[in-house]
């Protein structure tokens, strides 16, 4: 994916200072259907699609083959203001959307009733699926919504240090990692091939911290491009007790995870835990792997720091 950048598109780069709930919310659903064998993941996953109320099916109606209609990305960051500007969407935009995502149906099959309602620009439609998305919110999001907004203000310190100190060059392809920026043209490891031009409308960036593919793009008429970009391991936040995050990572990782309120080196978490090097060393990559701890070296020691997210899941865990 190309994302071609004018002179004023650079001027107009801003960073969410906010989560965006309603974009954190596709995120989180995104993940939590997906299929993969992460042991973590996969018990948040069933434990969350098993909470949903039936409130919240008609959401899957809108994304009946993997791609959802460009009203469903909002950037607001309230809750309220972000059901406001889904119902505000013009008609004729809004049918347009729906007939683009149910256009590409491998196997065509009945539309929902309240979906062509919807499409009709019925009132009560419209209802439904604010009705869903709140719903939605409040079980997948409201449980752990201060943690997402306390990642967001690290993620969002983090981004400001980095274009104060090298520049907004090097903060964008810090956020993506493995993406280029080639003269005016930032490029981005995505399915598929596509060229995107703002043209003068500008760049917002939002981290999410529930997905871990490709960077999201949001590309709507006289809206700046939005790139949710992913900015965590998708763990579920927080989990319910120390009981549960030993449960997910394992007693020796939940160990480690907790002498690490201070630098250690492998060495010493094999001594404080009684296992060998070795295993100390698998279990600090597969934490490093999850992004709750760091590793650098320091001459011939191996250094291990939590990190804000490990910190996070900790902290919640005990209260």
């Amino acid at each position: 994916m190309r994302i071609h950048l004018t002179a004023a598109d650079m001027a107009r780069i801003r960073f969410a200072p906010r989560p965006a709930p309603l974009q954190e919310l596709n995120a989180a659903l995104s993940m939590a259907c997906r299929r993969d064998n992460d042991p973590v993941l996969g018990h948040w996953r069933w434990r969350l699609l098993h909470s949903l109320p039936a409130a919240v099916r008609p959401l899957q109606d809108l994304v009946p083959a993997g791609q959802a209609p460009g009203f469903l990305d909002v950037f607001s960051d309230t809750l309220h203001d972000g059901l406001e500007v889904v119902r505000s969407w013009r008609p004729e935009l809004a049918r347009a959307e729906l007939e683009r995502v149910y256009a590409n149906i491998p196997s065509p099959s009945p539309v929902p009733p309240w979906v062509r309602d919807l499409h009709r620009g019925d009132a009560d439609a419209w209802q439904i699926l604010s009705h869903a998305q709140q719903a939605a919110f409040e079980t997948v999001l409201r449980p752990v919504w201060s943690a997402v907004q306390d990642l967001h203000h690290a993620e969002f310190t983090r981004h400001a240090v980095t274009v104060a100190e090298h520049g907004v060059g090097s903060a964008l392809t810090d956020l993506v990692p493995g993406s280029r920026l080639h003269g005016d043209i930032w490029e981005l490891d995505a399915p598929g091939r596509r060229d995107i031009r703002p043209d003068g409308r500008g760049l917002l960036l939002l981290p999410t911290f529930h997905w871990t593919g490709h960077p999201l793009i949001s590309d709507l008429p006289d809206h700046p491009v939005a790139l949710t970009y992913p900015a965590g391991p998708g763990l579920p936040l927080p989990l319910a007790s120390e009981n549960a995050l030993s449960d997910v990572l394992g007693r020796t990782r939940l160990a480690i995870l907790l002498l690490l309120d201070r630098e250690h080196t492998t060495g010493d978490l094999a001594r404080r835990l009684g296992v060998s090097n070795a295993t100390a060393s698998a279990h600090t990559a597969a934490l490093r792997g999850a992004s709750l701890i760091t590793t650098s070296r320091a001459g011939r020691a191996v250094l291990h720091r939590r990190t804000p997210l490990g910190t996070l899941l900790v902290h919640r865990a005990a209260n």
